[in-house]
């Protein structure tokens, strides 16, 4: 029973209608499954997401070869292996492909594996997969950074800055984060109809109105948070998403408008919209391979969590040389920028280890699989991003953090934030 019997892959679709991977794992009748997610917004450095780029059928994007790659492949390469040794399954993964970008078999073919076995050993040993990661006891929840305005790549607007979140940072409790920014959210929709915008969506649940200056966003979510019955900045912080690959032009950067400005220039308008609007976290304020405006920028401010997220990509090798630069004070986790969720937890634990904040994320492209949730809770991680309090693959995570809390009973308490 605790062996793996065999891999059965197929190709199903995400929140995009794009193809994706789905990895079912067996050990003799019991199997589990998990869905691979996929970014629009991706860092060059990324493990390899696999498609079908020469089958038309699909518009070059299915993955139909890589589902075959599973099924023939690596199902008779991992048979018989202890489904509970995840660190050998991965090892094996990972040295079956011998890429360091996983071109061969592709990130998305072997993290749908690695999920599916972390999830199967889970169900085998009968305990709830939050409990299978890094934390023993003491489960933390995470707080929340909800999407609520869509901009970038992730919207058809006019926004330069791709996602405008929000953390309820007074919450005393998960079901309470949610309440908040349901909350807010409501008020938020109420503002913009006012305004005859659109209450549409993009692709990660937040609203994307036809608006095209940043400050306009914050504007409106300021007086969202305020009509919610909130204090900006004390109950309910504004957290942004920068994205900054999309943003850079011949070493300049067009964050704040359409015109490209010099680094000095950009850093000095992040300080004033963030003591303007009390931002607490920005992610990816500049681009992957800018390193010094990233040291620059933590020297310039104090008290606000720099994410980075494609300057990292889930990268051990490139979080090292971003605590030595002094490049941010956390990182945000993906687990398809890595391939398997070995390589996931060892970037947490190191992140952990030199005082870096955590925050599991989705990805644009996403699913109904809640691994994520889970392993929020299992590695002791700050906050989540997985979206806004719309479309189901989003929802479907904060639902499944509701029914921890509610497993943990009175045992349950929100992590520390920064």
């Amino acid at each position: 029973m605790n062996k793996i019997s065999k891999i059965k892959a197929r190709q199903v679709f995400d929140s995009r209608g794009n193809p994706t991977i789905e990895a079912e794992v067996y050990a003799n009748l019991i199997s589990a499954k998990s869905i691979c997610p996929s970014g629009a917004s991706t860092g060059s450095y990324e493990a390899y997401e696999k498609r079908d780029k020469g089958n038309k059928k699909y518009l070059g994007k299915s993955v139909l070869k890589t589902v075959e790659l599973i099924n023939k492949i690596i199902s008779k390469k991992l048979k018989n292996k202890n489904v509970h040794n995840q660190e050998k399954i991965d090892s094996l993964l990972i040295n079956l492909d011998g890429t360091k970008q996983k071109t061969k078999f592709g990130a998305n073919a072997i993290l749908a594996v690695s999920m599916a076995t972390k999830k199967l050993s889970a169900k085998l040993k009968k305990v709830p997969l939050y409990k299978t990661f890094l934390v023993r006891k003491n489960f933390k929840l995470p707080y929340p950074l909800m999407n609520i305005i869509n901009g970038g790549a992730h919207a058809n607007n006019g926004l330069r800055i791709q996602e405008f979140m929000i953390r309820p940072d007074k919450a005393k409790s998960f079901s309470e984060s949610i309440r908040i920014c349901f909350l807010v959210i409501n008020n938020l929709r109420n503002l913009i109809k006012k305004r005859k915008l659109s209450t549409s969506v993009g692709d990660e649940g937040g609203f994307a109105p036809m608006i095209n200056k940043n400050e306009e966003a914050l504007n409106l979510i300021v007086q969202a948070i305020n009509r919610a019955g909130f204090q900006n900045g004390k109950d309910v912080s504004i957290c942004l998403d920068v994205a900054a690959n999309e943003l850079l032009k011949n070493g300049l950067y067009s964050v704040h408008s359409k015109k490209f400005e010099s680094i000095d220039e950009t850093i000095k308008r992040y300080i004033k919209i963030i003591k303007k609007y009390k931002i607490k976290s920005i992610e990816d304020p500049f681009s992957e391979n800018d390193w010094s405006a990233w040291s620059k920028l933590m020297k310039s401010i104090k008290k606000t969590q720099i994410v980075g997220d494609d300057l990292y990509v889930t990268n051990l090798e490139r979080l090292k040389k971003g605590f030595l630069n002094c490049s941010s004070n956390a990182i945000l986790i993906k687990l398809n920028q890595i391939g398997t969720v070995s390589e996931t937890l060892e970037v947490i634990k190191f992140a952990h280890a030199i005082g870096f904040e955590t925050i599991i994320s989705h990805r644009s492209g996403d699913s109904e699989d809640t691994f994520i949730a889970d392993l929020a809770v299992g590695t002791n991680s700050s906050q989540i991003k997985t979206g806004s309090l719309a479309r189901s693959e989003r929802v479907a995570k904060y639902n499944q953090l509701l029914r921890i809390e509610e497993e943990l009973g009175k045992n349950a308490e929100m992590n520390k934030i920064y």
